[in-house]
């Protein structure tokens, strides 16, 4: 069997490199807000999409401290760098032999940063509303998960999913699944009626965080049972290898970002532990999601399976 040309196979590798790519900046992106926020930096540029009116840097200001400035500021700097790679994702993806969902898949990756932006500008202009915060989290997690979809698409075909385990089994995953966002909404809340609000003028949600956080744990201990419960059938109908290596990843990470949790609560939610656990959330979508992709197969990327195939039918190779 003759391999795919060398060109397809650096373009197939240059596809995953950049898919890659936007799953780290649209989790990054999620990070470095976190920092603005725990460092009160929220409002360090205090309009959009200027810094201040009539410039779009910062400014000697009295009232707003540069440091602060400079994190906000930075943090839109890194937004154009997200762009970038997002935009590359499509064209990426418009170069190869034209595949609807795929260019579909990529699309939404530029499409997602304006989308942040426009968040991001509201957020500001609300004075760092709790609800606009939440929100603008939310999307990150979602383009993180369409990021790591990209991922799987551009090395698979387009053939309707085949489920590699029962109905019962896939019943079990989509319900892990809504679980999943409903712990990382009341993640948010928690969030949302703590201490770090990106901004110390900025009001709290009306909500007390031992009763948020509680929320949150139980949403935890019920994702964690769904896993469990979930990693038993798997091994009853046997997977292949694959799909069990990424569930024990993925049962792994949120293990980690659940102890990261309780202590970042034992310890009164110390800023540099909020950061973390805004990346744990990013490695347990990216977990989930690759997880995801592993239980489905969609056949082989079309480019590759009809090239690989002309030699050998012209050559009368065996």
């Amino acid at each position: 069997m003759l391999a795919a040309p060398a060109p397809k196979r650096s373009l197939a590798t240059l596809s995953r490199a950049t898919a890659i790519a936007a799953v780290i900046t649209q989790a990054g992106i999620a990070v470095t807000g976190s920092v603005v926020r725990v460092t009160d930096s929220g409002l360090g540029c205090p309009t959009w999409p200027q810094c201040f009116p009539g410039s779009l840097v910062p400014q000697p200001r009295p009232e707003v401290a540069a440091v602060h400035q400079w994190i906000e500021f930075g943090n839109r700097l890194l937004t154009s760098l997200v762009g970038l790679v997002a935009l590359a994702c499509l064209v990426v993806a418009l170069v190869r032999p034209r595949r609807r969902r795929l260019v579909l898949l990529a699309a939404t990756m530029p499409l997602g940063v304006v989308a942040q932006a426009v968040l991001g500008g509201i957020t500001v202009l609300t004075g760092l509303a709790w609800w606009t915060v939440s929100v603008h989290f939310l999307v990150s997690m979602v383009l993180v998960w369409l990021a790591v979809l990209l991922v799987a698409a551009f090395a698979e075909g387009d053939a309707p999913p085949r489920w590699l385990f029962p109905r019962p089994l896939r019943d079990l995953l989509r319900a892990a699944t809504t679980v999943l966002a409903a712990l990382l909404i009341a993640g948010t809340l928690v969030t949302s009626a703590g201490p770090h609000a990106g901004n110390a003028a900025t009001p709290r949600l009306a909500a007390g965080v031992p009763a948020m956080a509680q929320l949150h744990a139980d949403l935890l201990v019920g994702f964690l049972g769904l896993l469990a419960g979930l990693g038993f059938a798997l091994r009853a109908v046997g997977v292949p290898a694959g799909v069990w290596r990424r569930y024990t990843v993925l049962v792994c990470v949120v293990l980690a970002q659940g102890t990261l949790g309780v202590v970042q609560y034992l310890t009164g939610v110390p800023e540099v532990l909020v950061s973390l656990h805004v990346l744990g959330a990013a490695s347990v979508v990216v977990a989930m999601a690759a997880f995801w992709t592993s239980c489905r197969a969609r056949g082989h990327e079309p480019s590759v399976a009809v090239d690989d195939a002309r030699p050998l039918t012209s050559a009368g190779a065996t």
